[in-house]
């Protein structure tokens, strides 16, 4: 059996999980736990948030080594259980190296939700939020509208390739104008747990979780990354919140 068919196969692997949120001990795991069941014992791997790097060996001491840039990165935690499932399942199922190709190419074309559950599911997180940092009902319906307007807003985005700083201090901007805009109107009571509520499905979450356990499992530099991506997101949000709350400030003669 071709290494390099295994060590791509298991490249791509690694890199699904990768793009769809998961942690870099997680892909590490799976790439060598591939490369074993197909009878590859001298397999390495080293993996950060934007690459995977991965060197076979097999027992004539014939070495390859194949790198895979890691560009687009999004949160889809179903791909990530299914190869997983996959690449645990392999002793049992005795699967070729073509088969699980197959499988991987087929798990990587899984759809998400569609853009109106999405959408939908989002406003409510956003009313919940708001609802948790001691919102009234009214407020929690402004979070619930305002919460659609940045999913909108982001899911457009994403598609156009926008920069992820731009799209998080937009989609803060938007959080704070629309705030103040319902308040204007008497329609909700405090601007800061519905501004609060809203930008909660801006925060980076998943970055953060992440950077504690690379940094735990002793992958310093992937968790060192993940925090800075997480600290500059946070920044974003809030130099977009802020500058809308200042020039309303500044033209509106106050809140």
């Amino acid at each position: 059996m071709s290494i390099d068919k295994i060590l791509h196969v298991a490249t791509f692997a690694g890199q699904i999980i990768l793009e769809n949120g998961g942690e870099t001990y997680r892909v590490e795991e799976t790439i060598c736990r591939i490369c074993h069941a197909y009878g590859v014992h001298y397999a390495d791997s080293f993996v950060t948030p934007t690459g995977i790097m991965v060197s076979i060996s097999d027992e004539n001491h014939y070495t390859s080594t194949l790198i895979k840039r890691v560009k687009s990165r999004t949160v889809d935690l179903q791909k990530i259980h299914l190869v997983n499932d996959l690449s645990r399942s392999l002793m049992v199922n005795n699967l070729t190296v073509d088969e699980v190709y197959e499988s991987l190419v087929e798990i990587n074309r899984t759809t998400r939700y569609n853009n109106r559950i999405t959408i939908l599911f989002s406003a409510l997180c956003a009313a919940g939020f708001a609802a948790m940092f001691g919102a009234n009902f009214t407020d929690c319906i402004v979070s619930f509208f305002v919460g659609i307007a940045i999913k909108i807003f982001t899911l457009k985005a994403d598609a156009l390739n926008i920069n992820s700083f731009f799209i998080n201090s937009i989609g803060g901007a938007i959080a704070s104008f629309l705030a103040l805009i319902f308040y204007h109107f008497n329609i909700g009571t405090n601007i800061d747990t519905i501004i609060i509520g809203s930008i909660m499905l801006l925060v980076p979450g998943l970055a953060i979780t992440n950077a504690i356990r690379d940094t735990i499992a002793g992958d310093l530099v992937s968790g060192l990354t993940r925090a800075a991506e997480a600290f500059l997101t946070a920044v974003a949000i809030a130099v977009g919140t802020g500058i809308v709350l200042s020039l309303w400030i500044s033209y509106m003669g106050g809140i």
